[in-house]
């Protein structure tokens, strides 16, 4: 099972969101290339990072900070963020990150994800922020009637290479991830799964760990570590 510390940019600084909402928004001192450093020396080898500027703006934004953060390190990236075009996409991979992540896109226009996937094998990632099953688009400002379970089994032969499911009901609240629901997700769909939003211990980790379901293929960690809750230490151990 993959763990992915989180880094998501806002601003030039490390920063989460409480539920999706960018007006309870709390930042953090350490710069997103000190993180990543942090993050490599203690044995990661993956990270996913978010381009909050870019989700606002609907395009790529924190590209200075990305390349830092590869010239820097030897981390596999997943980014995602605003990514709304093939361009979109060139860019980033170009760059060197490893996959990246579509989200309102991938879900408004299921031709250009098949397009994305086919041009980019390997490559795309999709995000679905879901909230009692339906998937919210536009950083959860739009919430639709599509259900998460159709739209996967609608996009399941395009060749996405995993799914970052985040329930908006737990993400940035600590209370723990929606474990039950995701496991019921991934015996339902061929696509590998990542587990976002609402780890709040290193318990968390190890439940998910225990679970060894190959369909759940990792778990990603941000807002408790950088409010102390978890060590990276502690979490590097479960590697």
């Amino acid at each position: 099972m993959i763990i992915f510390p989180a880094i998501d940019i806002k601003d030039g600084k490390c920063a989460r969101l409480i539920k999706g909402d960018f007006n309870k928004i709390i930042s953090y001192e350490d710069s997103p290339a000190n993180q990543a450093i942090k993050y490599s020396q203690s044995g990661f080898d993956d990270i996913h990072i978010v381009d909050l500027d870019g989700a606002l703006q609907g395009k790529p934004v924190n590209s200075i900070i990305v390349k830092e953060i590869i010239k820097k390190v030897k981390l596999r990236i997943q980014i995602g963020g605003g990514i709304r075009t093939i361009d979109d996409i060139n860019h980033w991979i170009e760059m060197g990150v490893d996959k990246v992540v579509m989200g309102t896109a991938a879900v408004e226009n299921t031709d250009l994800l098949k397009t994305a996937c086919d041009k980019f094998k390997n490559k795309i990632a999709v995000a679905l922020d879901v909230k009692d099953g339906l998937i919210a688009l536009y950083g959860w400002k739009k919430q639709t009637n599509i259900s998460a379970i159709d739209y996967i089994k609608e996009i399941e032969n395009f060749g996405v290479s995993r799914i970052v499911y985040t329930d908006i009901n737990k993400d940035g609240t600590k209370k723990g991830p929606n474990i039950k629901d995701t496991v019921k997700l991934s015996n339902k769909v061929k696509i590998p799964l990542v587990i976002s939003g609402g780890v709040s211990s290193i318990e968390d980790i190890k439940k998910i760990k225990s679970l060894n379901n190959s369909n759940i293929e990792g778990v990603i960690v941000g807002k408790s570590i950088y409010d102390g809750d978890i060590k990276i230490s502690d979490l590097a151990e479960l590697i």
